[in-house]
């Protein structure tokens, strides 16, 4: 079952002090594209292209791996990532998801199921990070980890 929850938040861009607030031109953005962004990443994957799965991240997304201890803060690193990962021909599937709307970001939080080409299984805790960049959505943030053993 996926549980579905939105909450919306607005933003305001202010200054270091404190003292000035800027309003800022926010997209129109809803809980089903956000959770789109999931679909076209696990189609992206499916490709077996780590540089199609890497270009939807930003330049300076920060990716916290599954299957790796290393964090990883470059294009170069994340596309080693999943040339790796890639490997094992991974499907995903979301099971519970939180959805979070702001001001040109989003947050899709939750927990999904990954099954491997040999049919083994992963389920792990996730947070995707997108904000709004040239006219689309693209990851900022993910850090993905697995479900600690003996836990529910």
């Amino acid at each position: 079952m996926i549980l579905r929850t939105g909450i919306a938040l607005f933003g305001v861009v202010a200054s270091m002090t404190g003292i000035a607030a800027e309003k800022v031109a926010c997209t129109d953005t809803d809980i089903p594209q956000i959770e789109a962004r999931f679909t076209a990443w696990n189609n992206a994957l499916q490709t077996g292209d780590a540089q199609q799965v890497a270009a939807l991240y930003t330049d300076d997304a920060v990716l916290l791996p599954t299957v790796s201890n290393q964090v990883r803060l470059t294009n170069d690193q994340r596309i080693d990532y999943f040339e790796h990962f890639l490997e094992k021909k991974p499907v995903g599937e979301i099971n519970q998801r939180t959805v979070r709307l702001g001001c040109n970001t989003a947050i899709d939080s939750g927990i999904y199921t990954f099954t491997f080409s040999d049919n083994t299984k992963i389920q792990a805790r996730y947070t995707f990070t997108y904000d709004y960049v040239d006219n689309q959505w693209l990851i900022s943030s993910h850090h993905s980890s697995a479900m600690p053993e003996g836990q529910s």
